[in-house]
């Protein structure tokens, strides 16, 4: 188990009383969500996250003392919940690269008030390791794969990883009982589109949810342009003119896919129409970062930390008030703004933030 190195994270409140009104932000949304990044790292070089053109051998990464301990990501993540958070996500980078983190999703499952624990990693390291990651607490995956073909799945990965070990890392969910597995596929015009179909058929049938997403322009290094997006509607009919489709009644306010089933029951799939179809209006999520940054937006250009809190030996109650005024004064919504203006202005990468 990791140990803090730094005299705040032992003023954690035993019983803190932030359980004031939940924080709305300027347009009425209440904190439900909480992406957790554990790493900035990854094995991968995805096109639209990280391009090994910018992420090369060079590319300067947090160095340990920066990131947050086990310690200190619990700390936060009890305080989210206690503002409201009800769902916690554990992300990268890559999280699997970050060691021992099933002690990690042990400590973060030991909290009241969490009701799903979820993961999203490539799977490219999870054989192995899912029954053990389910033992600790973790309730469902998401598994990043963009193609069934090795060729065309390299192109977007940049990596040498044959698509049969991502494959054996979302088997191995399901056997361990992290079901159903959502599988997330990036479309990007010119490069994977023709895998849409191939994918939809890979999974039907197996309880598994394929969810298409709507290539975007997160962080500033991926090159994004407009005509490089298969739209969300492009992709419903594509996949409807061979599976007839039917619309399905969204899980809960602020799920950002728009579901569908297949009319003859072969299973569902979600599309995630962030550019197309913006959804911000319903937004719940924040976002930690591996260095403790707080972001109220996938799109922001300006974290705020609380890393630089935990350090100053400031009380839980304390972190809590910030937080609280933060959101508050939220007012994000880029993806219903987006223009040729907001697409200049500086962004924090994926790899960071944690999609």
């Amino acid at each position: 188990m990791e140990t803090s190195r730094y005299r705040g994270a032992g003023k954690a409140s035993a019983d803190p009383s932030l359980n004031g009104a939940l924080p709305a932000d300027r347009l009425g949304r209440h904190l439900h969500d909480l992406r957790i990044s554990v790493t900035d790292r990854c094995n991968f070089r995805c096109v639209y996250c990280m391009p090994k053109e910018v992420f090369g051998p060079g590319f300067r990464f947090l160095p340990k003392e920066e990131i947050l301990t086990f310690e200190e990501i619990l700390r936060l993540t009890r305080v989210f919940v206690c503002l409201g958070v009800e769902k916690a996500r554990i992300t990268g980078g890559e999280p699997l690269l970050r060691r021992n983190l099933e002690t990690l999703v042990r400590m973060l499952s030991g909290i009241p008030g969490i009701g799903d624990l979820t993961m999203t990693t490539n799977a490219s390291l999870l054989p192995g390791r899912a029954h053990a990651l389910r033992d600790a607490g973790l309730r469902r995956i998401t598994v990043s794969l963009d193609a069934l073909d090795d060729d065309v799945f390299r192109a977007m990965s940049s990596v040498e990883v044959p698509v049969r070990r991502v494959l054996d890392g979302i088997r191995d969910a399901e056997a361990a009982g992290l079901v159903p597995v959502k599988v997330n596929m990036v479309v990007k015009r010119g490069v994977n589109e023709d895998q849409i179909l191939k994918m939809a058929e890979y999974f039907r049938g197996t309880g598994h949810i394929l969810r298409f997403i709507e290539f975007m322009d997160v962080g500033n290094s991926n090159g994004w342009r407009m005509d490089e997006v298969v739209s969300a509607r492009e992709i419903r009919d594509h996949v409807a003119a061979r599976w007839p489709l039917e619309p399905v009644e969204a899980n809960y306010r602020g799920e950002v896919a728009d579901r569908y089933r297949y009319a003859d029951g072969g299973g569902e799939i979600g599309i995630i129409g962030s550019v197309t179809l913006p959804f911000c209006g319903d937004c719940n999520r924040a976002r930690l970062t591996a260095d403790g940054e707080f972001f109220t937006c996938l799109f922001a250009g300006k974290g705020h930390s609380l890393r630089s809190l935990l350090r100053d030996n400031r009380s839980d109650d304390e972190i809590a008030e910030h937080v609280r005024g933060i959101w508050a004064g939220r007012r994000d919504r880029y993806s219903e703004l987006r223009s040729e203006a907001t697409v200049a202005l500086p962004r924090v990468e994926m790899s960071r933030i944690g999609g």
